[in-house]
């Protein structure tokens, strides 16, 4: 945010662990119409601590509140293919508020694959 003078001071809205709500965000982020910003990580993830291997990364939202502060909710997280995993890359919305977006693996040949996520 702007303070003046062509100074920036730097606010962090959220915190990113090495557990079920991801870690290392790569991408740029996107807004909603509604303000809440939508991103990724290319790592961390549910299903990695259910099965001791790899944390394969998530779709994530974060929502400012009432309080003032940034609240994150997972919306996806990848399970190591067949599914796609890794995803670095931006997410963008159709019309109808689906979210689209690609992952580096995974997939059925473990090459990548596009996925789509609906509300």
């Amino acid at each position: 945010m702007p303070i003046g003078k062509g100074q920036w001071k730097e606010k962090v809205l959220h915190y990113f662990g090495e557990g079920k709500d991801g870690a290392m965000p790569q991408a740029n982020l996107i807004f909603d119409a509604a303000g809440n910003l939508y991103g990724t990580t290319s790592a961390g993830g549910a299903h990695g601590l259910k099965c001791g291997t790899e944390q394969w990364g998530t779709v994530f939202q974060l929502t400012f509140g009432g309080d003032g502060q940034w609240k994150e909710t997972l919306l996806y997280s990848f399970s190591g293919p067949p599914d796609g995993n890794l995803p670095e890359g931006s997410l963008t919305f159709d019309g109808a508020g689906n979210l689209y977006g690609t992952t580096v693996a995974g997939g059925v040949y473990d090459a990548g694959a596009i996925f789509e996520i609906t509300p």
